[in-house]
């Protein structure tokens, strides 16, 4: 899944350099689906979920041979540069997947999205099917751009269980309990967190717990909102103060700056018990499930709530990270590769059989009723568990580089970067960030 975002100077290639650099990374659609002119064009991301929504693509195509989709997939931080060249240039796939938010903003003010409000409300029973604090995500202005496609994602904190009972440590429920924890890990040679760090968006969640637990989901709004000086907030400096103080600990694998999350690296050092710890989305229980099965059907993988801060404004059952992924349908498809894409979504997302492969693959659907359908899932613990990780949360805050701008997104993540690196300050990160505000 690695549903996030990772942005580059590489954006400043040209539509073309891009596009014929990224052509190996895609995989092609359905086998034995004659894709024509007028066929739906489709980029999904590889990993957890790629399996069901391949299936739920080849059973449309199966059934609409006038209506088929064609469907290519793209590692997670390929596919964001290169749907975000390719929606610019006005030659975006006909289903636009993303998360809502700025980036989503960005494509209604540019004019490359519809407006899918008729829609809902000619198809009630396509509103009504998803949990309400999810569908919000994809409007803008009054108006619905994105429909949620698959599952529920908040950010987990995730240990090996095998790995603690060695040093005889419970799960952190507050930041000096974990603070605490890193030298017991070093000691036996462990390290006490995994981390992508070279796909960036992952140091990300960690920035967004703390500000959070710090000071409430009210810093963010501020930011997002475009106040000036919104990012001098003391508790960003807090955070950031936090996050290099657990790099200085030792906290962090080593390396960690040249691990890609893309490629699963950094779960698999949780799970074969180099790391004993990794804060990570909801959605790396699926390659886990997969690529560490019995790791996972053994009991061993353990998982809580980011810890709490001492003083901390924020409630402990707040949660940050991905309310779900959505598509978009292109204003510059044909009126044909539309009409697949709207029937598509009311008749082939979300069919009975699509619900239960995304539950049998570890994840949590995005629709309303399944209660039953995930208690008798041999995941159930874990499903239920983000479940209400997402049903109950006060907040649930979106991926601050999906709810910014582009251009906000970019600077934030090149910055935080540094941060986690030790090349500048707590103070240059927020000026650096300030000066970023509207645009």
């Amino acid at each position: 899944m690695k549903n996030r975002t990772f942005r580059s100077a590489a954006m400043a290639l040209s539509a073309a350099a891009v596009s014929i650099s990224l052509a190996a990374c895609g995989s092609s659609g359905p086998a034995g689906t004659a894709a024509s002119a007028d066929s739906a064009t489709m980029w999904g991301l590889t990993g957890g979920n790629q399996p069901v929504l391949q299936q739920s693509v080849t059973d449309w195509n199966s059934a609409h041979p006038d209506s088929s989709i064609k469907l290519d997939f793209f590692a997670n931080d390929a596919y964001k540069t290169k749907v975000r060249t390719a929606v610019g240039a006005g030659q975006g796939p006909t289903f636009i997947y993303g998360w809502g938010g700025g980036v989503l903003k960005s494509y209604v003010d540019a004019g490359q999205v519809d407006d899918l409000s008729g829609f809902l409300a000619d198809n009630p029973e396509v509103k009504d099917r998803y949990l309400p604090a999810v569908l919000k995500n994809g409007v803008i202005d009054g108006k619905t751009y994105a429909l949620p496609n698959n599952n529920v994602q908040p950010v987990v904190l995730y240990f090996n269980k095998d790995v603690f009972d060695k040093v005889g440590a419970q799960a952190p429920k507050t930041w000096d309990e974990l603070m605490a924890l890193v030298p017991k890990f070093k000691d036996a040679g462990i390290a006490p967190f995994s981390l992508g760090g070279q796909s960036r968006w992952p140091d990300l969640m960690w920035l967004e717990y703390l500000v959070e637990r710090i000071g409430g989901p009210e810093v963010f709004a501020n930011i997002a909102a475009n106040k000036p000086d919104a990012w001098s907030d003391p508790a960003v400096t807090e955070a950031l103060t936090k996050i290099q103080q657990l790099v200085d600990a030792g906290g962090f694998a080593n390396g960690f700056s040249s691990i890609a999350a893309d490629s699963n690296a950094d779960q698999a050092l949780l799970y074969t018990g180099k790391a004993a710890m990794i804060l990570q989305g909801g959605w790396i229980y699926q390659g886990m499930k997969k690529d560490a099965a019995d790791f996972v059907k053994s009991g061993k993988l353990g998982y809580t709530t980011f810890p709490t801060v001492s003083g901390g404004k924020g409630d402990a059952t707040n949660v940050v990270g991905n309310p779900s992924n959505f598509w978009s349908v292109s204003s510059k498809a044909t009126d044909g590769q539309k009409k697949a894409a709207l029937d598509y979504v009311k008749s082939g997302m979300f069919s009975d059989s699509n619900i239960q492969a995304l539950i049998d693959s570890g994840a949590v659907p995005v629709v309303k009723g399944i209660e039953s359908k995930l208690a008798a899932s041999p995941d159930k613990d874990f499903l239920t568990y983000v479940y209400g990780m997402a049903k109950n949360a006060p907040s649930f805050t979106l991926s601050w580089d999906q709810a910014l701008t582009p251009a906000q997104g970019d600077a934030m993540l090149a910055n935080l970067d540094q941060i986690f690196l030790k090349k500048i300050t707590p103070e240059q990160f927020v000026a650096t960030m300030n000066a970023t505000i509207g645009k």
